[in-house]
């Protein structure tokens, strides 16, 4: 019998590129619950959780780390709010084959599929459905507004996929999909098997510095990952 395993999804640069929708939607959001637009024009955001991003907004400001915590709730109702008003202004498009590998993995008996993201929890459906996916093939994730380490936010979503498919499933059998650093790191924190895309935006050599297992070009490749993995 294969082995069951669970495939944990980053979204942005992994299986969509927004081009800048969720940089427009902080902007927004921020000067809804807030009053004020900081700068964020030259903010990087790959691989951060939009708690962390925040933090870093608000920091200067003044804003504890308290403060970021007590805002968030909020903060995610007008990300998701205003992402979803002007997603439509964006040419929001799929990463290569990042459709195909979804609907191969969901025609698995031993492929569950889920989220860890950096986007919160609103926004993430959204970014979803622009791109052409349908957010209900990931029946469960963690996101970017749960955490602000990323390191947290895969042993929450295993968690939420053994309650939700009520299936044993251990670390070793976790695959992370992402295309940062910061997603191979998260995956080693949880002690899972780390696949790295290089459709992001990291800087030559950065991702083969991370050492993830598996190193591709973009999703296109992603048969080496269930070969070797014997899948």
């Amino acid at each position: 019998m294969a082995t069951t395993r669970l495939y944990l999804f980053d979204i942005d640069c992994t299986l969509l590129w927004t081009k800048g929708a969720g940089r427009v939607a902080m902007g927004h959001a921020i000067q809804d619950i807030l009053g004020f637009s900081p700068a964020i024009e030259d903010l990087k955001f790959g691989g951060k959780t939009d708690w962390l991003l925040l933090q870093e907004i608000l920091s200067p400001h003044g804003y504890t780390d308290e403060d970021v915590a007590r805002i968030m709730p909020e903060y995610d109702r007008a990300m998701g709010k205003h992402l979803a008003r002007i997603i439509c202004d964006f040419d929001v498009e799929p990463c290569p084959s990042a459709h195909e590998v979804v609907a191969q993995l969901r025609e698995r008996d031993d492929a569950l599929l889920a989220l860890v993201t950096g986007n919160v929890r609103s926004g993430a459906p959204v970014k979803l459905r622009a791109a052409g996916f349908d957010p209900a093939h990931f029946a469960v994730g963690a996101y970017g507004s749960e955490a602000m380490n990323r390191d947290a936010l895969p042993p929450l979503a295993l968690a939420r996929a053994v309650e939700h498919y009520r299936q044993n499933i251990q670390p070793q059998q976790v695959i992370v999909i992402g295309d940062t650093p910061a997603d191979v790191q998260c995956a080693r924190a949880l002690g899972a098997v780390a696949v790295a895309v290089r459709t992001g935006y990291c800087k030559p050599g950065e991702l083969e510095a991370s050492r993830p297992d598996f190193l591709l070009d973009d999703l296109t490749q992603f048969a080496q990952v269930l070969a070797n993995l014997g899948a």
